[in-house]
């Protein structure tokens, strides 16, 4: 595993006073291990104090036999782009888009986000996806050092070997941009994801209003980016993660011998695996295996492949994603910890195990010393509905 990202200048996370004590007792508190009720005290954007007493006083947070726990880490997010482009073809302004898109986050109990980007541009057909991370990304950069988001960003570059561009684009990034992740996209048709090329007609169609003409075009041009660049792309994006410092993680594999492929290449965590058959290689690699939390709230992928929740029950996930909807994060824990009948390993797969996998030693546990990332949830129906937000003490939602 890669060395810890480095450390947050705290000056440069926030806007305000983060130096004001936060005491929340009478709370249930969702340790590594356990639920306890009792009181958490952060100050100076640390957790000093952990207790199982029922403390009062000016300042103190009573929450009402609410649970509290360890702010959330998103590992791969398709939100800001739906920002940024909230219509195909629609280029919303950044700035606010950014500021929208931190600010949602925040709302859903997130508190640590790797901004997930496309790499690799096809700069040709009515499907074209062109270059735009390295600019957004310095407009992130720019906004995280003037103290304007609310949350804990990274970036997660997301690798389209499918492609032209694909290692320009890595080139013009560099170690200080805080890349966390670059993960191996392969999107080629008839395989992976999209092995039924039906759903993929569904989904771009639908996303790009493509003619069943455009749509053979399209699945043709990417066959030949695949053929033309695959496997010097593959090769390219490991030897630039290493550059970068960021952990690699693959993408929707399918079989063993993709799997294979991960483990040879260095992946830390596979993203989306599609079969049993690729999760069960990937736990017996030793690579994680993160799923979507859509997934497990529909009961099913929506592109025809594997169960998360069947996954779950076999002990074949180790972290959740929020993926296309962010208030899923925090619905899917819940959902999970009922699944399995046990709430601190389900709140561990969106906080303890996303953190660990990407080097954030700082974060995902109650845990004195730790940052005070927190999340008080209250449950109605079984629903669980933030009741506040603190990143490193600091109110937020």
């Amino acid at each position: 595993m890669n060395s810890p990202l480095p450390p947050e200048s705290l000056a440069n996370l926030h806007v305000g006073n983060v130096s004001e004590p936060l005491c929340l007792t009478n709370a249930r508190l969702v340790l590594p291990d356990r639920v306890e009720t009792g009181t958490i005290v952060v100050e100076d954007g640390l957790i000093t104090e952990i207790s199982d007493g029922h403390v009062t006083g000016r300042g103190v947070i009573d929450c009402d036999g609410a649970f509290v726990l360890p702010g959330l880490v998103e590992l791969h997010t398709d939100n800001l782009e739906r920002h940024i482009e909230p219509r195909p073809s629609v280029d919303w302004p950044h700035l606010p888009g950014i500021l929208a898109h931190d600010a949602e986050l925040a709302s859903v109990g997130i508190t640590t986000v790797f901004d997930a980007m496309r790499v690799g541009s096809i700069p040709d057909g009515k499907a074209r996806y062109s270059e735009y991370a390295r600019g957004l990304s310095r407009e992130i950069i720019a906004l995280r050092a003037a103290g304007a988001l609310k949350i804990s960003h990274f970036l997660h570059l997301r690798a389209e070997v499918c492609s032209e561009t694909l290692l320009e684009e890595l080139a013009a990034f560099t170690p200080d941009d805080r890349i966390g992740i670059v993960s191996l996209m392969d999107h080629t048709p008839g395989q992976r994801q999209f092995r039924d090329i039906s759903k993929l007609k569904l989904y771009v169609a639908k996303k790009r209003g493509l003619t069943d003409a455009e749509f053979e075009d399209h699945v043709a041009n990417l066959k030949d980016l695949r053929d033309r660049f695959g496997d010097v792309h593959e090769a390219g994006t490991v030897a630039e993660a290493a550059r970068l410092g960021a952990v690699l993680a693959s993408h929707d594999d399918t079989t063993k011998d993709q799997v294979a492929t991960s483990k040879h290449y260095g992946v830390t965590f596979a993203e989306f695996p599609t079969t049993f058959e690729a999760a069960q290689a990937c736990k017996a690699n030793g690579i994680y295996i993160m799923m979507g939390a859509p997934n497990i709230i529909r009961g099913g992928s929506h592109s025809g492949n594997v169960s998360a929740l069947d996954l779950a029950v076999d002990g074949l996930l180790d972290i959740i994603s929020s993926d296309y909807v962010p208030s899923a994060l925090l619905l899917s824990a819940f959902h999970l910890g009922s699944v399995w009948d046990d709430l601190p390993r389900a709140i561990r797969t969106v906080t303890q195990a996303p953190a660990k996998v990407t080097g954030l030693t700082d974060r995902g546990r109650l845990e004195i010393g730790l940052r005070g990332d927190l999340v008080c949830v209250s449950l109605l129906n079984d629903t669980p509905i933030v009741r506040g937000v603190w990143s490193r003490g600091r109110q937020v939602g």
